[in-house]
């Protein structure tokens, strides 16, 4: 047996040991082999098969977990996978949104250049009456109109004319009226994991008032001991709000307060915008800044942001407003690996880009690389909440960024490259909040 096939073989009965525990548990992705290995995507039941080697290694069960981890999960990447190499990553996350589409195809189709969006529609900024009627009468008729105060945008969503696919849709809205301000509704998702509803109730704390003030775009958030005595105020841009453990884990690694266990910020307000309402479809652009709205409007000190996604004109534009109004946004660099493309809000300027690095203060292998990098913090070998009780081993630079929004909240941005530490490979920087990782042991996590 080559080494290679040595290491997916041993990967793979990890996996196996890890499928049988309960859906709250930590499911770890398959890394897939080099490009040369890598098949042509053939369905096997709902998955496709990845290559040759993983094909005889896996099975079906583990091959779904390759492209749709277990969509609770809230750890990143172990390093073993991530040895398989960055251009395995890139082509994982190429996999990963093509099953996405497959499986939401009355939601969801493809731009183009594989990235998700909402089907049949697109997106305008402040489109004239004249344009609108220009649009009309070629087919794209106005489905809803959203004017922002808070950002000064007015979102008006466009039906794509009957048999054109997006991509088509777009390219002949520019021709016909280039003035428009147009773009997809892109899908993004979180950079830690996938996500679902959680049976439980949600995070209700007491009323979000004055004091700190920090808001989170993510999944719902669940209650737990940690966040008893939390102030967090949760809203839902994609239907109700339905608490994740995604939106968990993060908000706890904030506010969390129980024994040993400490957010870098408890005692703040903790202002929620759930953009997924508990469909892995959901998470769109209009969607995203329907919430950078709603949270412009708690007034607070900075926005953290652990989802990934393509540039948008959308985000873009309103992004730039959000800053306009002196309140700060943190994003984290996806863990899609330094060969994906730069994921985006991280990578717009203004926006403070954030790494991971593990407890010996070394970059995430898996860490994925953006236009820019600010800082580090720590994104591996720690724990954050599960939904109900109890903590989880995470990993990946959706738990880094709620360190860095803590300590830019706290201290502003003048202080930030004073306190920062020096770390191992790619940290922007330096390191934020290092001695602010909880290690799993002490607070038994699974």
């Amino acid at each position: 047996m080559s080494r290679f096939a040595s290491r997916l073989l041993t990967l793979a009965c990890a996996a196996a040991l890890v499928g049988g525990q309960a859906a709250a548990q930590l499911l770890p992705s398959i890394g897939l082999p080099p490009p040369a290995a890598v098949g042509g995507g053939l369905p096997v039941g709902n998955a496709p098969v990845v290559g040759p080697v993983l094909q005889n290694v896996l099975t079906p069960q583990m091959r779904q977990q390759v492209i749709s981890p277990t969509l609770n999960s809230v750890s990143g990447l172990p390093e073993t996978v991530i040895e398989s190499g960055a251009a395995s990553l890139r082509d994982l996350r190429r996999m990963r949104q093509q099953q996405l589409i497959r499986d939401h195809r009355d939601q969801l189709e493809s731009d183009g250049d594989g990235q998700p969006v909402r089907r049949g529609v697109l997106v305008t900024i402040n489109p004239s009456p004249a344009a609108l009627r220009t649009l009309a009468g070629a087919g794209f008729r106005p489905i809803g109109g959203e004017p922002n105060s808070d950002l000064g945008l007015t979102i008006v969503h466009l039906s794509i004319p009957k048999g054109m696919s997006a991509r088509e849709a777009l390219k002949t809205l520019r021709k016909i009226a280039p003035e428009v301000e147009a773009d997809y509704d892109h899908v993004y998702e979180p950079a830690g994991g996938d996500l679902l509803p959680v049976a439980g109730a949600l995070a209700a704390g007491t009323a979000a008032g004055g004091g700190l003030r920090i808001g989170i775009i993510d999944g719902g958030v669940a209650s737990h001991p940690s966040m008893a005595g939390a102030k967090i105020e949760q809203h839902g841009f994609s239907g109700q709000p339905q608490a994740t453990g995604h939106g968990t884990a993060v908000a706890s690694l904030l506010v969390g307060n129980q024994g040993v266990f400490r957010g870098a910020a408890p005692g703040a307000s903790l202002f929620v915008a759930d953009v997924y309402g508990g469909n892995r479809a959901a998470g769109s652009a209009s969607a995203i800044v329907r919430a950078l709205g709603w949270l412009v409007s708690k007034q607070p000190r900075v926005i953290n942001i652990s989802l990934v996604g393509p540039s948008n004109l959308l985000i873009a534009r309103a992004v730039q407003q959000v800053r306009a109004r002196g309140v700060q946004i943190v994003a984290a660099v996806g863990n899609d690996g330094p060969a994906a493309p730069p994921q985006y809000p991280a990578s717009y300027p203004g926006v403070l880009a954030v790494t991971g690095v593990d407890a010996k203060g070394r970059a995430l292998l898996e860490a994925g690389k953006a236009a820019h990098l600010d800082f580090a913090a720590p994104g591996a070998d720690m724990a954050a909440a599960l939904p109900g009780q109890g903590y989880a081993r995470v990993r990946g630079t959706s738990f880094a960024a709620p360190f860095a929004t803590a300590r830019l909240a706290i201290v502003g941005s003048n202080r930030l490259v004073a306190e920062a530490r020096p770390g191992k490979g790619r940290v922007g920087r330096g390191i934020l909040c290092f001695d602010c990782r909880i290690d799993p042991k002490a607070v038994g996590a699974k």
